[in-house]
């Protein structure tokens, strides 16, 4: 990272950035996740809901959706969702308000498949995320899996495995 890149992260940050993110960050970022994928689930059904009465506004009633639809409706919608930020940008929308990002071991962003592999793990084995609490590097169980990081990053664009002329780039934590 350059001076001119590094000018951009708050001073409080500096001494942060590149570093592996703790168990802390990581549980407040899930927790913004979760709220976002529940409110696009209410969304839908909120459209669901319009569009059923625009059919047939004589008729209407409120449908009446079952707890094991949500339930499957929130953990499709997050795994899709996980999957496609980590793919896209390395960061999801709880990543970004904690300036945390998921990079690999060259500090890149996720391949799709690495991405949609780390979002199963990450949705049906959550208890993993308590294993970044112990471990050195703290990594919880899915980045060790998948061989990834997560790390404080303020940038606004995602890493990149290429390196400015005479930049070294530290080793993944």
């Amino acid at each position: 990272m350059n001076d001119a890149e590094l000018s951009r992260v708050p001073a409080e940050a500096r001494p942060y950035q590149g570093t592996a993110a703790g168990i802390v960050t990581r549980l407040a970022a899930n927790s913004v996740d979760a709220l976002v994928v529940v409110t696009a689930l209410a969304a839908g059904y909120a459209g669901f809901v319009a569009f059923r009465f625009a059919l047939s506004p004589r008729g209407f009633q409120l449908p009446n959706p079952s707890l094991a639809g949500f339930l499957v409706g929130f953990l499709w919608l997050l795994v899709a969702y996980l999957t496609t930020a980590w793919w896209l940008s390395g960061r999801t929308i709880g990543d970004h308000v904690m300036g945390i990002r998921v990079v690999t071991g060259r500090r890149s962003r996720s391949s799709l498949v690495i991405a949609f592999g780390r979002a199963l793990m990450c949705t049906f084995f959550p208890i993993g995320l308590l294993w970044c609490a112990v471990d050195r590097q703290r990594r919880a169980v899915h980045d060790l899996v998948m061989r990834t990081s997560v790390i404080y990053d303020w940038l606004p664009r995602p890493t990149s495995p290429r390196r400015e002329k005479g930049e070294r780039q530290p080793d993944v934590p």
